[in-house]
């Protein structure tokens, strides 16, 4: 009896999992994909459809133009994984088995026990999110005045907030609409932890969008009309979006693998092995091992690199044979803020930070590289004057 294999998310680490699995197992087990949309979603793109969501054609590809026609695709919502019974239980009541099962399901938001935040808030998981923040400022900005402006406030200046920020004053600019925006980071810089010079520039473009930066106190609680920020600051809002953080998700909660006891996000060797030899991770859902102690980042570009490796071990688990580590390779980091881009070494460049057109380009390459091997150069080249 051939063996199952399931593949549990269609984010970057799933889908492109897939496409290696399909490669090396070559039908010595059968695979099956599982997830809660039928589609992949280019994440580190979605911000744009904040501005224009007519864009959502472009950074959504259907599983069906992603996998063989051999693999089985199983769209369902994950609430459970019972390692001993080895099955996946979904949300419908259905349980899916499986011999190895390699878990990408991603990430959830991260509130931080800050009262009233994810009642209030919005947040940038997934195209809905990005879909409804568009519909949410749009619906504020149409009532405001000159002297009433809609107020916008955007939480967390790590890469999702900037980049939501950029969005919302690109939209501002585009209707002429009568916004103001608000990026609050607790933190003392926005990008946190990260180099100063590039901290810097990305500083300098969103102040030249007319953002506004609150640095070096943290937002301690929220109700429906205002963010409470420190000890004495107190600020309006219509819109606000929580982009400040994540956690594991609610399915690996209570599964019986090794897991951060704060987030649920499960522990992972370089070859993606969990403490469970049937069961793999890798993406934000996992902590993967790493030489200098730290983990893998939360990135797309790690997520990327780690499915071809993590699909490879899968189909040598498969076969009996050993398994190879993966170790996290920065290629460099490039930031949007609305049409402009901010890039930090990046491999081949001489320059250690810049802007201007060829960051812009380079912003633009990296999304079309990963559409095209995702499904191809056709739909790369249709989606890129939208990045």
């Amino acid at each position: 009896m051939s063996e199952n294999v399931v593949v549990l998310g269609s984010g970057y680490a799933g889908a492109g999992a897939v496409q290696r699995l399909e490669s090396r197992l070559n039908g010595a087990a059968d695979l099956t994909w599982v997830s809660d949309v039928d589609y992949h979603l280019v994440l580190h793109e979605s911000h744009r459809c904040i501005r224009n969501p007519a864009v959502q054609q472009k950074i959504t590809i259907p599983v069906e133009d992603i996998k063989s026609s051999s693999t089985r695709f199983r769209q369902g919502h994950v609430v459970g994984i019972d390692t001993d019974d080895r099955t996946v239980e979904l949300e419908d009541g259905d349980d899916i088995d499986y011999d190895y099962l390699l878990v990408a399901v991603g990430s959830s938001t991260a509130f931080f026990g800050i009262q009233g935040l994810a009642e209030y808030a919005h947040t940038l998981k997934s195209l809905d999110d990005a879909l409804g923040i568009h519909n949410a400022v749009s619906e504020a900005a149409a009532s405001a005045s000159r002297d009433d402006p809609t107020q916008v406030i955007v939480g967390g200046a790590g890469l999702s907030g900037i980049q939501t920020a950029g969005e919302i004053a690109e939209f501002r600019d585009d209707r002429d609409a009568n916004i103001d925006i608000h990026l609050v980071e607790g933190l003392d810089r926005v990008f946190p932890n990260n180099d100063p010079q590039l901290q810097g520039a990305l500083r300098k473009r969103l102040e030249e969008a007319d953002v506004e930066i609150h640095t070096g106190e943290f937002i301690g609680e929220v109700d429906d009309e205002r963010v409470y920020i420190g000890d004495d600051t107190e600020m309006p809002y219509d819109v606000l979006i929580w982009t400040g953080g994540i956690t594991g998700r609610d399915c690996v909660a209570d599964v019986e693998i090794d897991k951060d006891e704060r987030s649920h996000r499960l522990f992972a060797e370089r070859t993606f092995e969990t403490n469970d030899e049937r069961v793999f991770a890798l993406g934000d859902c996992a902590l993967v091992d790493q030489p200098d102690e730290n983990p893998a980042p939360p990135t797309a570009q790690a997520a990327w690199q780690a499915a071809e490796v993590a699909g490879e071990n899968v189909a040598r688990r498969v076969r009996g044979q050993p398994l190879t580590e993966w170790t996290h390779k920065d290629k460099g980091t490039v930031v949007s803020v609305g049409e402009e881009a901010v890039a930090h070494d990046v491999m081949y460049f001489p320059l250690t930070t810049f802007g201007g057109l060829p960051a812009k380009l380079l912003k633009k390459g990296i999304a079309a590289r990963w559409i095209a091997d995702i499904d191809g150069i056709g739909r790369a080249i249709d989606a890129w004057s939208d990045m």
